[in-house]
């Protein structure tokens, strides 16, 4: 099934060859894990765009409308498409907050492009939190605040996003990812 066409709204960017992959949901959805799953299939020339390291350990920002993350991920997305990578772009990236510059990046890119979003209920997002294996994070991360930060759909405007729910194993989903961009047809870098 391939995503509506968006028309672009900005400056090309990638090659008819380039993947562009978003992958969006709640926290403790499974998106870290989805895209590390994805690079580990392709190996070499996939990079990960990770909301969490740009926004809160390169750029020490919290999440908001108009956040200089927002600007970030969209430059190292293009940055990484233009010299031929393949790209993951992941992150809990509310539809009201980066929702514009995700659309201006799926209608942008030249290659094909695959949107997702874990639809996963809160009480499984719960779940899943309490068995993540950094004590740390866990502990920094309550379970008012997971639910302050749950947003039930949250998907962003025009249809593009396939939904995946919890009944989706990882390796399904990495899988589904895999063979929807082609990915596995496609070599991967040598250095």
């Amino acid at each position: 099934m391939s995503a509506p066409a968006i028309p672009p709204t900005g400056t090309p960017t990638g090659s008819a060859e380039t993947r562009l992959v978003i992958v969006r949901g709640n926290s403790a959805s499974g998106k870290s894990s989805v895209a590390a799953g994805v690079r580990e299939r392709f190996e070499r020339g996939l990079a990960v765009v990770a909301q969490d390291n740009l926004r809160r350990v390169v750029l020490r920002e919290r999440d908001r409308p108009g956040g200089a993350d927002i600007g970030l991920i969209d430059t190292v997305a293009r940055y990484a498409l233009d010299a031929g990578y393949h790209v993951v772009v992941e992150g809990i990236l509310y539809a009201d907050h980066y929702g514009e510059m995700l659309t201006r990046l799926v209608g942008d890119h030249r290659g094909v492009t695959r949107c997702y979003y874990l639809d996963i209920p809160i009480a499984e997002t719960l779940s899943r939190h309490a068995s993540k294996a950094d004590a740390a994070y866990r502990a920094a991360v309550t379970e008012r605040e997971l639910r302050d930060w749950y947003r039930a759909h949250d998907l962003l405007p025009g249809g593009i996003e396939t939904v995946i729910g919890s009944d989706s194993a990882l390796h399904d989903t990495v899988d589904r990812i895999v063979r929807d961009t082609a990915l596995s047809e496609l070599p991967a870098r040598d250095a």
